[in-house]
């Protein structure tokens, strides 16, 4: 395995809309092979969009990005409150075949905090809301969750059942109202209970009846917990998940505590490969010992959050070899980066 960063590919441009950050995007391929960004924009007070960005090539260097508008902006008490720091965040899309669209799970930061919510498309450009995720299942609770990303083709749940499923992040309550605050209490935890990466479970059958059924979870698996080696804080979901022949590949985050003291802690955001079983997805085939991505330039150590670099997007490069990806991630949660995978 190897990988290498290629470059800048998006910063906050000088439009108001941006001056927080251009970060954390999705990606997708349009039905013409048009290679799509979805970068989280961000403005004065912490509101965020969902735009829309189309590159010219990721060959050398010069991603040559266009701004094409905006895919999401808030508008639903999902998305909305009165106080600073709401809006649509951190999207990711896959294309799902079964159905047919592109789906696009972000976090829709409202009045009840943070939540994974869902829009569909045909053409990648235009996007329908369907709603929040409804987590339907025996025992489930809706709560504070981010970091989904769909699978592209269906799969078989824990309970035996053909099913659409999605990485997701259910989180502590005091994480989203303070995440320094909340140091103390997560240390304390066995490595198990702290905020890990979990596959959520939709039935097909319903959605082939009713595209709305998509929202509806009816299990729920945890498949990784942070470990001492890194990612010890938390982890959670990055990129969508691609096919190889051994299995699901994606790339993942995890988050480990730099200092703790002072007025508040350091963390540091690094990135890692997960594999799964390409029918059971509960089942781990691999998980990388070590980070294969830690912040290390300027960019990446020095923004709005230091130390961060997010992985949110995966494009599979044919044209350059069967197993190559180029991933994008944010850096500082200010700007968009782009490192080539190959396995």
């Amino acid at each position: 395995m190897n990988i290498e960063r290629i470059g800048l590919v998006m910063e906050p441009n000088g439009d108001p809309l941006e001056v927080e950050g251009t970060l954390n995007p999705a990606s997708a391929r349009t039905r013409d092979g048009k290679l799509l960004l979805y970068p989280r924009v961000v403005t004065t007070g912490n509101i965020s969009r969902v735009g829309i960005a189309e590159l010219a090539s990721a060959a050398d260097r010069d991603f040559g990005v266009r701004r094409d508008g905006y895919a999401l902006e808030p508008e639903t008490p999902y998305e909305l409150r009165e106080r600073p720091g709401f809006g649509c965040e951190d999207p990711r899309v896959t294309y799902v075949d079964v159905i047919g669209k592109y789906v696009m799970a972000y976090t829709g930061y409202g009045v009840e905090g943070p939540r994974i919510a869902v829009a569909i498309s045909d053409d990648a450009r235009s996007w329908q809301r369907l709603g929040m995720v409804r987590f339907v299942g025996p025992g489930m609770a809706a709560g504070d969750d981010k970091d989904a990303a769909f699978f592209p083709a269906t799969v078989l749940s824990p309970a035996g059942v053909e099913s659409i499923a999605f990485y997701h992040r259910p989180m502590f309550h005091i994480s989203a109202v303070d995440d320094g605050a909340s140091i103390d209490f997560v240390q304390r935890l066995p490595f198990v209970d702290r905020e890990s990466i979990r596959i959520a479970y939709v039935p097909l059958e319903p959605v082939l009846a009713d595209i709305n059924a998509l929202l509806d979870v009816a299990e729920s698996a945890l498949v990784l917990s942070p470990d001492e080696h890194w990612g010890s804080t938390k982890i959670g979901g990055g990129t969508p998940p691609v096919r190889i022949d051994e299995g699901w590949v994606s790339v993942f985050h995890g988050v480990d505590v730099l200092e703790s003291t002072g007025i508040r802690p350091k963390f540091r955001y690094s990135a890692g490969l997960v594999m799964h079983d390409l029918r059971e997805p509960h089942k781990v085939i691999y998980r990388s010992p070590e980070p294969i991505l830690a912040p290390e330039s300027e960019r990446e150590r020095n923004g709005i959050v230091d130390n961060v670099v997010f992985p949110t997007a995966i494009d599979p490069r044919p044209d350059l070899g069967p197993r190559v990806f180029d991933i994008f991630y944010g850096m500082a949660d200010y700007s968009i980066g782009a490192a080539r995978l190959r396995l």
